[in-house]
């Protein structure tokens, strides 16, 4: 109850105090992963081991490591970045121009509203939160390297599997704070005095990462054919985007063309978000007892209005073309008992967390947008006809005709309009390529009163910069 209460206060000592113990929850991680074990067994279906004393014991069971894998999903699943409740989706499509924002939370509200600051403290949850999973994943690392009981191809899974967690996490940083530190170790004292490292060498990093997940993973069955577990195509899935984002088109296409030949488009767009769509190349599963379903369903549906947090701006649903299925497939709507106010919401999960059956899982990765990384890629390589392929081949799913776009400059413009109505709130698609295309001024200057250009970056918490200053200089703005 304590900690709960230092969270809320909100006061610079007790966030000084509250991250000074977080440290020590990092530095005793494998002890306190065992406590929540239990916690998440349901959504692991693997047995908790019954040792506290962990990171003795953990890697002598493919079991137990197994379980410590999984609760770094059940963790992505239910707090941080990736969470359908407070993370990306929601929060960065409020910050960008996706989502209009009625609720009451005063750090979503600064978001918004683009008057945030350093002490913002759904921004300081999801850097603590990071770096508790980076954490984990290292010592998952550590354990399988040094263990003497696990089988070749076992520690390949398990090693794999943490070094895409730890890319994935770090992809996420990077894109929000830029220059961010890369902590590949469990040295307690090193992590607390880490400095920033330059962006293009968190990009390099990440890379290397997951180009080596890519290969321990090659040849390794899944645990589950239910797309839950990171394999070589989830590695590949976000190495293709990390080529993107560094303007390596030639290994762009490449690695996307690898996943469109595996994961095919579901033709029928209200199948799309099912847990057993064709196309879904990683989600996150549901729990068996609660919720049932996606955060991200509970959060984004609109039961009544008012009583609404968030609604898909104008903007957004004039971005439209007219025959568009996915306006017809992918948004909801609801009004007042007057019908006086309409308003709409993103229906892409449409059960609810009670729904007694599990019917959708938490999507991060689907080949859509490997169709349109491959678009984007060939379109700066001067592959113009192989760009309309795939431009097409995404507007047509959609009911739409082909694209009648000729020009290099002009088939770019059309791909991120594409992107903006395929991939509208999910994890933060559309504002992360309104930060890398330079377009985000252009989209927002007249949506946000106050924003500045500044805001292309998020603040460092100052909790943070205060526990350890070599996290120093902030980012300009703030």
């Amino acid at each position: 109850m304590r900690i709960l209460k230092i969270i809320k206060s909100g006061h610079m000592t007790h966030r000084r105090a509250f991250a000074g113990m977080n440290r020590l929850l990092l530095f005793t991680f494998p002890f306190f992963l065992s406590l929540i074990w239990l916690g998440c067994s349901d959504f692991i279906n693997v047995d908790p081991p019954k040792n506290n004393l962990i990171s003795v014991t953990v890697f002598k069971d493919p079991a137990t490591v197994e379980s410590a894998m999984a609760n770094l999903y059940y963790s992505m699943r239910e707090q941080g970045m990736t969470s359908g409740s407070f993370g990306l989706t929601p929060v960065l499509s409020i910050y960008g121009d996706e989502l209009d924002y009625y609720g009451f939370n005063a750090d979503q509200t600064q978001l918004y509203n683009h008057n945030h600051s350093a002490d913002n403290n759904v921004l300081w949850g999801w850097w603590q939160q990071a770096y508790y999973l980076i954490y984990g994943a290292n010592d998952i690392i550590r354990g399988v390297e040094s263990s003497n009981d696990l089988s070749v191809d076992e520690k390949k899974a398990f090693h794999g599997q943490a070094l895409f967690v730890r890319g994935y996490v770090h992809s996420l940083l990077v894109s929000l704070f830029g220059d961010v530190p890369y902590v590949n170790s469990t040295n307690y004292r090193e992590n607390n005095t880490v400095a920033r490292m330059a962006e293009e060498k968190v990009y390099d990093s990440i890379i290397r990462d997951l180009t080596d997940a890519v290969e321990l993973l090659e040849g390794i069955e899944p645990i589950s054919k239910r797309r839950i577990w990171p394999d070589r195509y989830v590695a590949k899935a976000l190495l293709a985007r990390m080529y993107l984002y560094t303007e390596n088109w030639e290994m762009a296409t490449s690695t996307a063309s690898e996943l469109i030949d595996h994961f095919p488009l579901e033709t029928n767009l209200s199948n799309t978000f099912l847990k057993g769509s064709p196309e879904t190349i990683w989600q996150l599963a549901a729990d068996e007892n609660f919720p049932n379903n996606t955060r991200e369903a509970g959060t984004l549906i609109i039961q009544t209005v008012p009583g609404q947090t968030y609604a898909l701006t104008d903007a957004l649903l004039a971005s439209f073309e007219n025959g568009d299925l996915r306006y017809d497939n992918w948004i909801g709507n609801v009004s007042d008992s007057n019908n006086t106010t309409t308003l709409y919401y993103p229906h892409k999960y449409k059960a609810g967390v009670n729904e007694k059956e599990s019917l959708e899982y938490s999507i991060l990765f689907r080949s859509a947008e490997q169709v349109l990384i491959r678009s984007e890629a060939r379109a700066h390589m001067g592959n113009l006809t192989g760009s309309q392929t795939d431009l097409n081949s995404i507007r047509n799913r959609a009911g739409l005709s082909n694209t009648t776009v000729t020009t290099a400059h002009g088939l770019l413009e059309a791909i991120q309009r594409e992107r903006r109505v395929e991939l509208f709130a999910e994890q933060g698609h559309r504002w992360f390529d309104l930060k890398r295309t330079a377009n985000a001024g252009r989209a927002l200057t007249d949506l946000k009163p106050n924003w500045q250009e500044t805001d292309i970056l998020l603040p460092i918490p100052e909790a943070e910069l205060e526990i350890n200053p070599n996290l120093l200089p902030q980012n300009p703005g703030y």
